[in-house]
């Protein structure tokens, strides 16, 4: 009985604490709005919209506020969590479903301090961990440009979420553990132009929330940064750009980063799967000299130490036979006798990085579903590769990648028959 009680009233103290601190977060996030928008100009002004516009094509807005088919920035679109669904909102200016009756200051509060206009917290798969270091200047100019689009009516749904994870107790809980307010602020040692592409990966490019791991909250786990990471529910792996070994950049021309932001292709590979996404709704429309920025940025990461070559199982001759056969039958007319891909066209495979990272998801996703390179501005009509799903089954997935990870001098771990059915269904690692 003694201990039921002890238990009640340690429960009753973290209940005690939970509510000061939202108490606490409230009368903070209540300051910020009495202190009213910016002088910026107001939401009409031309300039002002035309450079919001741009810097909701350099936070991708448009990715998970747009439904399939839907209007463009009107919401519905399911985003699947591991606790649930949630529903992006309307950021149209539809007064009763939208934004329309919101002000700059209330659209700040959301962007900075992940609240809504009635006071509600909001859920971080809305990235305010990253919006939160967004300047008031850009997020007026956002607002202005959100408050210019045809108003649409359209409800957002219910967010579907398990308990506890539905409550804004447990919420509330999430941010007292890994949420702070806070500003961008510029490193003097660095160059101007580095300090502007860790302001737009950190920020609005909200990068982090692919390029690193998750805990068992939600909540990106960095031991350095844009480590990588397994994307949730989408099942791809967002490798390192912090390792050579991964996608780390730190070796590469300016002009290449460059060129794979901007066009989803360049010497050294190209961007499928959720990249190719970012490259042709974001990346393909920075400037010239904020593309340069973020490539200067991503260049000039730590990198993680050189790791010695792990000890590689050598799959059994006859299972390499039998990938051989499929490779030449279904893969050889593209990606060459070699692996030599060709130029531009179709990715070598021999030497890739991508085909040798430690998890074999990606490999595994192309050739379930395709891949497919973004039509961009320079690169209009990119190759791309048909969808096997139909024509291989998981042990011929299997076995013809485990061929291409041990051939032509590549050295990772066999594919097996289970890895390609847990990606299948959708079941990651």
């Amino acid at each position: 009985m003694k201990k039921t009680l002890r238990i009640l009233f340690l429960l009753l103290l973290v209940l005690l604490a939970l509510g000061l601190a939202v108490t606490l977060l409230h009368v903070h996030d209540e300051e910020a709005l009495e202190a009213g928008p910016t002088a910026a100009a107001g939401t009409g002004d031309a300039a002002l919209v035309q450079r919001g516009a741009y810097l909701a094509r350099a936070g991708n807005c448009i990715a998970c506020h747009t439904a399939r088919g839907g209007a463009p920035y009107a919401g519905g679109r399911a985003i699947e969590t591991p606790f649930g669904t949630l529903y992006a909102s309307n950021l149209t200016p539809d007064a009763r479903t939208g934004l329309g009756s919101w002000n700059a200051a209330e659209f700040w509060r959301a962007m900075h301090h992940g609240r809504s206009r009635d006071g509600r917290l909001l859920y971080p798969a809305f990235p305010y961990p990253n919006y939160t270091t967004v300047t008031r200047e850009d997020s007026d100019a956002l607002f202005a440009y959100l408050k210019s689009l045809p108003p649409v009516a359209q409800p957002t749904p219910a967010h579907q979420l398990r308990f506890p994870f539905d409550s804004q107790l447990a919420l509330a809980a999430w941010r007292v553990m890994f949420f702070r307010p806070g500003s961008y602020q510029p490193e003097p040692q660095r160059s101007a132009q580095w300090n502007r592409g860790a302001y737009l990966v950190r920020g609005l490019g909200h990068c982090n929330a692919c390029h690193a791991a998750r805990n068992v909250f939600g909540a990106t786990s960095e031991r350095l940064e844009l480590s990588g990471g397994l994307i949730p529910m989408q099942n791809w792996y967002a490798p390192s750009l912090s390792d050579a070994g991964e996608a780390g950049v730190a070796s590469w021309p300016v002009e290449d980063v460059v060129a794979l932001l901007q066009s989803g292709v360049s010497p050294h590979g190209s961007a499928m799967g959720p990249m190719a996404e970012v490259v042709y709704s974001s990346t393909q429309h920075l400037s010239a000299a904020d593309l340069r920025a973020v490539a200067v940025f991503l260049k000039e990461l730590p990198q993680a130490p050189a790791r010695p070559p792990a000890s590689v199982a050598a799959a059994e001759p006859a299972e390499l036979a039998r990938g051989g056969k499929i490779y030449e039958a279904q893969c050889l007319q593209c990606h060459g006798a070699s692996g030599e891909g060709a130029p531009r066209a179709y990715p070598a495979l021999s030497g890739n990085r991508a085909v040798t990272l430690g998890t074999p998801a990606n490999l595994i996703q192309v050739v379930l579903h395709g891949g497919f390179a973004p039509s961009t501005a320079s690169n209009p009509r990119p190759y791309g590769m048909p969808p096997f799903t139909h024509v291989l089954d998981d042990a011929e997935i299997a076995s013809v990648l485990t061929y291409i990870r041990q051939s032509w001098g590549n050295q990772a771990a066999p594919v097996s028959q289970l890895d390609v059915l847990r990606f299948r269904q959708g079941r990651g690692e």
